[in-house]
C-alpha cells in the first residue's frame, strides 16, 4: 500500500444517545457515563452480523468522530493541561478521527444494540462492532505512561 492511497470505511450503523448539540457534556470515556444510555441502529445489510452478540455484557464501538475539527499532533490535555502527543491521548482530534468506546450492552433487539456508557454524540458513525472478552482485553499489569505520574 501506498502511503497517499486513500482508505475508506463503510458505516455499519449510526449511534444514537443524549447528546444533541452540547459536546462540552459527552463524558471524556464512556466509563465515567455509564448511566448515559443511547443505541446503535445497525444497518440492514449488517443486522445479521448481530448474531450471538446479546451474550456479551460488553462492547466495543469502533467509530468516526464526524464533527471532529482538523487534528494537531500535540494537543493539550483537558486533564492538567500539559501538551502531549496524540497518540498518547483520547482526543477526538486525531489524523484519522477514529474513536473507541466499550460499552455496556443492555439488550439486543433486531437491528438495534441498547446499551449504557454513551460518549459520542448523536449520529455517530458506527465503523465496527467487537466483542469485550476480559480474558483476552485486560492486562492486570499494564502500565498508564504519563497518567501514573499524575495520579
Amino acid at each position: 500500500m501506498k502511503k497517499t492511497e486513500p482508505i475508506v470505511f463503510k458505516p455499519v450503523g449510526i449511534i444514537h444517545t443524549p447528546f444533541k448539540d452540547d459536546k462540552k457534556k459527552i463524558p471524556r470515556q464512556g466509563r465515567f457515563g455509564e448511566g448515559n444510555e443511547g443505541y446503535a441502529e445497525i444497518f440492514p445489510e449488517y443486522a445479521e452480523g448481530l448474531k450471538d452478540t446479546e451474550g456479551f455484557s460488553h462492547l466495543y464501538f469502533i467509530f468516526h468522530f464526524h464533527q471532529s475539527d482538523g487534528y494537531s499532533l500535540l494537543q493539550y490535555t483537558p486533564r492538567n493541561h500539559n501538551l502531549r502527543g496524540v497518540f498518547a491521548i483520547r482526543s477526538p482530534r486525531r489524523p484519522n478521527a477514529i474513536g473507541q468506546t466499550i460499552v455496556k450492552v443492555n439488550k439486543v433487539e433486531g437491528n438495534k444494540i441498547y446499551f449504557s456508557g454513551a460518549d459520542m454524540i448523536d449520529g455517530t458513525p458506527l465503523l465496527d462492532i467487537k466483542p469485550y472478552v476480559p480474558e483476552i482485553d485486560m492486562y492486570p499489569d499494564a502500565l498508564n505512561g504519563w497518567l501514573k505520574k499524575e495520579e
